[in-house]
């Protein structure tokens, strides 16, 4: 098949068939995901011997997602999201393994090492949203990319659901019970690579890219009525707001969900609470997706960040003020704190692929995403000190109050559509 001859019918097909290679991908992706977030904090307390160190596994996890993502991109734009995608899962599920072995010798080095790696998965199941949105249309983008999350909700709720059952499993062979949600971490992300190795043929972006080419050698203009992917003010700005909202939100919530399994154990909650807390607070992160996909497309990418930004707020004060003892409350911020997550990651997205062309669009999502992990990353590494040193209501407060920051950064965007529709 020549890729600049695809019809829009063969196009149509091409993206539904992506979106369910994603879908499958998704739900062993979110399981590798989840299971080791919601344990990573409290094996690295036991290891090290101190809460002001819970926040490190988080910091590392996301500071080898930064790297990950970059790299992801890069490769992905040569060579497609196949092999991009399918090389970053396997290279967490080789870091998962690690961290497994680290805990067994009581390594901390290979613990700080294996987290980095595990953070590539990370990388990569993020990215995976990209991958359905190569072929969609404009109309269709935010929707692609809610497809895309809410089929990790699956995995997702599961993974910390096994916590449990995971740690039972270790034990049994004689690894610590805090390793044994790593276990599951390996096999899921080895699955997902799998999947897109094996079955992402032809490869979307580059079925996109060609037919890109072609068009632009059709008509050099490039643009069609009320897409701004070819105007370079409309990248700039687009990309820049897209990115500000999608790393404000991964800051919130990565802060405040990274310190909410310590102050739980804290309040004498046990493990099996603490998995049912996050994945109450994942299966918010994923499964509005549909719905809100929807809302980007038809209300708009700004009404929705404004909207990330009020329901961070709330989370941040209902986590605040809920009772030490009250697993009802926690739940309800951490919803909150999912759901807002969820808003701003659909319509950070949706901003950046309207910005972006085929030519450049992977590694300038790869970029942005680095943006993302390091922003996660000093989210993950403050919050312990914070918590430590001022408290887990002021952690929540002080993350509710920043998500107000998108404000200023939609005001800005609003101000400068409406300056280009009156020039």
């Amino acid at each position: 098949m020549r890729n600049d001859t695809v019809s829009p019918e063969m196009q149509e097909r091409l993206y539904k068939r992506t979106l369910a290679i994603v879908v499958v991908s998704q739900l062993f992706g979110g399981a590798g995901l989840a299971a080791g977030v919601t344990v990573g904090a409290l094996l690295a307390r036991d290891m090290l011997g101190t809460d002001s160190a819970a926040g490190i596994p988080s910091a590392l996890l996301t500071l080898g997602s930064a790297a990950a993502a970059l790299l992801v991109g890069r490769l992905s734009q040569r060579s497609g999201r196949r092999i991009g995608l399918g090389t970053g899962f396997l290279a967490g599920g080789v870091g998962a393994i690690g961290i497994v072995v680290a805990a067994v010798m009581h390594s901390i080095p290979l613990l700080f090492a294996c987290l980095l790696i595990y953070g590539v998965g990370s990388a990569t199941n993020l990215q995976a949203r990209y991958a359905g949105t190569d072929l969609a249309k404009p109309g269709q983008r935010a929707k692609a990319v809610s497809v895309s999350l809410v089929s990790t909700t699956f995995g997702a709720v599961a993974g910390p659901n096994l916590v449990g059952p995971m740690g039972g499993v270790a034990t049994s062979i004689g690894i610590p019970a805090l390793a044994g949600p790593f276990l599951l971490a390996a096999a899921a992300y080895a699955l997902a690579g799998f999947v897109f190795l094996a079955f992402l043929r032809p490869d979307p972006f580059l079925v996109a890219k060609t037919i890109e080419d072609a068009r632009a050698k059709a008509d050099r203009s490039g643009g069609v009525p009320g897409d701004s992917s070819h105007s370079p003010i409309g990248n700039r700005r687009g990309i820049v707001v897209g990115a500000s909202v999608m790393i404000l939100t991964q800051i919130v919530m990565v802060a405040i969900m990274t310190m909410t399994p310590i102050h739980m154990e804290h309040h004498g909650f046990g493990l099996s609470d603490v998995g049912l807390v996050i994945g109450f607070h994942i299966g918010a992160m994923y499964l509005p997706s549909l719905a809100t996909g929807a809302l980007v497309d038809k209300l708009g990418r700004t009404t929705m960040s404004i909207a990330a930004g009020a329901v961070l707020l709330s989370a941040g004060i209902v986590a605040a003020l809920a009772p030490g003892h009250s697993i009802g409350s926690l739940i309800a911020a951490l919803v909150l704190l999912g759901l807002g997550w969820n808003f701003g990651l659909i319509s950070g997205t949706t901003l950046i692929v309207d910005a972006t062309h085929p030519s450049t669009r992977a590694k300038t999502q790869g970029t942005i995403d680095v943006s993302i992990a390091l922003a996660g990353a000093s989210g993950g590494a403050l919050s312990g000190l914070v918590v430590e040193h001022a408290g887990f209501a002021a952690l929540s407060l002080a993350g509710g109050l920043l998500a107000l920051l998108l404000l200023p950064v939609v005001i800005w965007s609003e101000a400068g559509r409406r300056a280009g529709a009156r020039s």
